[in-house]
């Protein structure tokens, strides 16, 4: 599982059957720098299944790969990544005096 900001919604002109009433959002996961320094994700954006109704500028919980279909089980949906949670906070444990994973100047 990995931590991802909510970029956008994602519109289906056609889809199969399984996807009736599913919402689709457009999501970024974070790395740690991104995180620690509360900054703009600059990865790879992937589309997610979302029945949480999570809205842009979100951080939420992904799930991918086969772990992402087992909400659906034994139904299996088409998936490859699902909002598993919002996330209202993370809280890094940093080890530094400071508590801003920076590097302290002596």
């Amino acid at each position: 599982m990995r931590i991802a900001k909510v970029l956008g919604n994602v519109t289906l002109a056609r889809g199969t059957a399984n996807w009736n009433g599913a919402r689709w959002k457009l999501v970024v996961p974070m790395g740690f720098e991104e995180l620690m320094d509360e900054r703009e994700p600059g990865g790879e954006e992937l589309v997610a299944y979302d029945d949480m109704g999570v809205g842009c500028g979100e951080w939420v919980a992904l799930s991918e790969g086969t772990g992402a279909a087992r909400p659906f089980f034994p139904e299996g949906k088409p998936i490859d990544a699902y909002v598993a949670a919002i996330l209202d906070t993370v809280e890094i444990a940093t080890g530094r005096e400071d508590g801003t994973g920076k590097g302290t100047e002596s």
